[in-house]
């Protein structure tokens, strides 16, 4: 996802130094004018008013932040904002707005939607979570990578409706292959069915997006985990928990696709959801 954003904030005429511990992101990105790689990522706290993380989970995020002699919290100024962009838990995030405002350090959460089609086209959704002048102020960068954006409430905001949003991403998937593997079973073509749910109220992003280009393919690569994906519902679901509200059908949803990460290989794609629920 990140290098998509990159390069759209490139198009957009911003400066932009990165930093990955992949090296072959510095070859990729190394003929693009306005970008540099740095050393560390301290480093980037001499050169970059904004910084933004991409990363997998919060206790990646808690890590970069705050362990060691090398924290990025120590090395920022209170000049500097810090935009999380990664599906972080909405409670730590809330926690590190706290911990970064005593260090007079700006932070929001401003989670993406969309996967690598839509970060390489520039029309990511972003929900943003954190105070209103923040938001206003870092919006023209978020606008270089983002078409639909939303400042959705106070710091970790953001965090919860991207939980949450994969969280009803992730079981209309599920209930799209459970509904495919009966239609197959009782003699349907599945091509069908979803050209029926695509003009119907069964239609979701799975079936308009998923389910031919990936799914019935067979090639599951739309290039989000199945690992990652559950991690979000895992988020999401720790959310309600904390809310106390309603979680029959998280539960169920969250034991399936924990399931389906611990039977299928690892690096599994998210689509082959469908391949586990055909061979259950």
């Amino acid at each position: 996802m990140g290098m998509p954003m990159i390069r759209n904030l490139l198009q957009a005429h911003y400066s932009v130094t990165g930093f990955d511990l992949n090296p072959l992101v510095a070859q990729e990105l190394k003929s693009e004018t306005y970008f540099e790689m740095a050393t560390s990522a301290t480093a980037l706290t001499k050169k970059c008013d904004v910084i933004i993380l991409m990363l997998p989970d919060i206790n990646i995020v808690d890590r970069l932040l705050w362990e060691g002699d090398e924290a990025l919290a120590k090395a920022m100024n209170a000049k500097q904002t810090l935009i999380d962009m990664s599906s972080s838990d909405p409670v730590r995030s809330r926690a590190n707005f706290d911990r970064l405002a005593q260090l007079e350090i700006s932070f929001i959460d401003a989670p993406v939607s969309g996967g690598v089609r839509r970060a390489k086209d520039g029309s990511l959704p972003i929900m943003m979570g954190g105070s209103a002048p923040a938001v206003e102020t870092i919006k023209p960068i978020l606008q270089a990578m983002g078409k639909t954006l939303v400042h959705v409430g106070a710091a970790g905001a953001g965090h919860a409706v991207k939980a949450l949003n994969n969280y009803v991403s992730a079981s209309g998937l599920l209930a799209v292959c459970e509904a495919l593997v009966a239609a197959e079973k009782f003699g349907i073509d599945p091509h069908l069915v979803n050209q029926v749910f695509n003009a119907s109220t069964g239609k979701n992003n799975t079936t308009d997006v998923k389910v031919e280009n990936f799914m019935l393919s067979g090639t599951f690569n739309s290039g989000f985990s199945l690992a990652l994906m559950r991690k979000d519902l895992q988020t999401a679901h720790d959310f309600i928990t904390r809310m106390e509200t309603p979680k029959t059908f998280a539960n169920v949803c969250t034991q399936t696709w924990t399931q389906a990460e611990k039977t299928l290989d690892k690096g599994a794609d998210h689509t082959a959801m469908y391949a586990f629920t055909q061979k259950k």
